[in-house]
């Protein structure tokens, strides 16, 4: 798809991404619920079509198989009105994003939402050391034009809600480039 083909689509896609415990998915499926955009998380179709290279015992998830994903997701994401969740941006290209949005949270409520879904203490220091040094909000402003990256706080209910007003605005608003 060329940036002339990013002008044709009619409605946004987003990327949601932060370390995991950051609210992605809750925030992804609420703005889908509110947009009529198409939620897509990338954990779940990596699981359900089989776009990994097996399972990695050590960080105790599946090691994705990044051209096998986004060939799954080229078709939609030209189509547009995609709001993709995953906690990575790196390998997906810069041409399918109109905001990325990186959510971070406190590492005290980080520690222990990731606590409570049973990570082991390695998977939960990586977690958290990632967390503290920004790495997926370096690794957005890294690969995409820093003017669509947004970090946003994702510590309460609260912040959620205005996240999801903030976002939801934002989709109303937006309008394929000229």
């Amino acid at each position: 798809m060329t940036q002339e083909n990013n002008k044709k689509r009619n409605k946004p896609n987003i990327l949601v991404s932060g370390t995991p415990g950051t609210g992605k998915t809750t925030t992804s499926s609420a703005l889908a619920e509110a947009t009529q955009l198409r939620h897509i998380n990338v954990g779940d179709l990596v699981k359900e079509k089989n776009l990994h290279d097996g399972w990695d015992d050590e960080l105790d998830c599946y090691v994705i198989n990044e051209d096998l994903v986004c060939d799954e997701l080229e078709d939609l994401m030209e189509e547009g009105g995609n709001i993709v969740d995953y906690h990575g941006s790196e390998f997906f290209p810069e041409r399918w994003f109109d905001l990325v949005v990186v959510l971070q949270t406190d590492n005290t409520v980080l520690y222990d939402r990731l606590s409570n879904r049973g990570y082991s203490q390695s998977k939960l220091s990586n977690n958290i050391e990632c967390e503290i040094f920004g790495v997926l909000l370096e690794e957005a402003k890294e690969n995409y034009p820093e003017d669509i990256v947004v970090a946003l706080k994702s510590d309460t209910i609260e912040d959620i809600t205005r996240n999801m007003t903030t976002l939801s605005d934002w989709v109303r608003n937006w309008h394929p480039p000229a």
